[in-house]
């Protein structure tokens, strides 16, 4: 089965709308969400808990380990009067071979939507394409779109519209600069990548970038592509699950976000990091802590 062509699950005769990847959504789609977002943001601040996820279920299926991502949903449910039901793959018959679609079908018959990290990026479409209710991607080894959203967010509550931004990304060519790639096509800000030869953007996210057109640029020297730039993002370079921790290091200790890193950038330029950080490693602990 070509899983890139699954067809979403049906309810009722409606199509899904799963959140699996944010080029899957306009701008004004998107834009709707994070103006949503802004909303219940500032009405809880305000003391208020409006309730309109009442009644409503959502399963947390975690094969990977999670801080950020498993609180904030589990949080923003029961902030919003909904519940939470944790799942992690060694609870799960997964763990014994069950298949993602029979998972997705069983749960499908007992929550209203499902957020899932993992790995595979494969098993999430498996998963969207079985499931009878929402699928959110918490995170696979492609993308984290909701990292990146909960990133513009973060950069618009501060600085102002991310499509007047320079967005500079350092480091490890990962999923979540895929997530910022699909943004920049979107949004229109603009995007500089500098990443080592080694750890450079995938064939797939070559083609996502040529697609975006003059948006993103790829330039390996980092200092060179921090000039001029609103906003400096790096993630850990050692990921769950990395064997090769200290070659890795020796590689990218060049693309360190450190202060004469941030000097190049624009001088009220934010550092955004989506953690877990290792001072020392890809950021200092000046510019983490400053």
């Amino acid at each position: 089965m070509n899983k890139q062509n699954i067809v979403p699950a049906q309810q009722s005769g409606k199509p899904l709308r799963h959140f699996l990847d944010l080029k899957d959504f306009s701008k004004e789609t998107l834009r709707k969400i994070l103006n949503l977002s802004k909303e219940l943001k500032k009405r809880l601040a305000e003391g208020e808990r409006p309730p309109i996820l009442q009644d409503k279920m959502l399963a947390m299926v975690f094969e990977r380990e999670s801080t950020r991502t498993r609180v904030s949903f589990d949080v923003g449910m029961r902030q919003l009067g909904g519940e939470t039901l944790m799942l992690t793959g060694r609870e799960m018959q997964l763990s014994r071979d069950e298949t993602i679609a029979d998972t997705a079908r069983v749960l499908s018959r007992y929550v209203d939507a499902i957020i899932i990290r993992i790995l595979s990026h494969d098993d999430l479409l498996e998963l969207a394409g079985a499931a009878c209710v929402p699928v959110i991607n918490g995170l696979t080894h492609l993308s984290h779109p909701c990292q990146v959203m909960a990133d513009i967010q973060t950069y618009e509550e501060h600085r102002g519209p991310i499509e007047k931004a320079t967005v500079t990304w350092v480091g490890d060519a990962n999923n979540v600069l895929a997530s910022w790639v699909h943004a920049t096509a979107i949004f229109g800000n603009r995007l500089n990548i500098s990443c080592p030869d080694e750890y450079a953007p995938s064939q797939g996210m070559l083609a996502d970038i040529a697609a975006a057109g003059d948006k993103i640029n790829l330039i390996e020297d980092p200092k060179e592509a921090a000039k001029n730039s609103d906003l400096i993002i790096a993630d850990t370079w050692v990921s769950m699950g990395d064997k090769d921790a200290s070659e890795r290091r020796r590689i990218l200790s060049p693309y360190r976000v450190d202060k004469s890193l941030m000097n190049m950038a624009n001088s009220d330029a934010l550092f955004m990091h989506c953690l877990p950080a290792h001072r020392g490693d890809e950021v200092s602990a000046e510019v983490m802590d400053g």
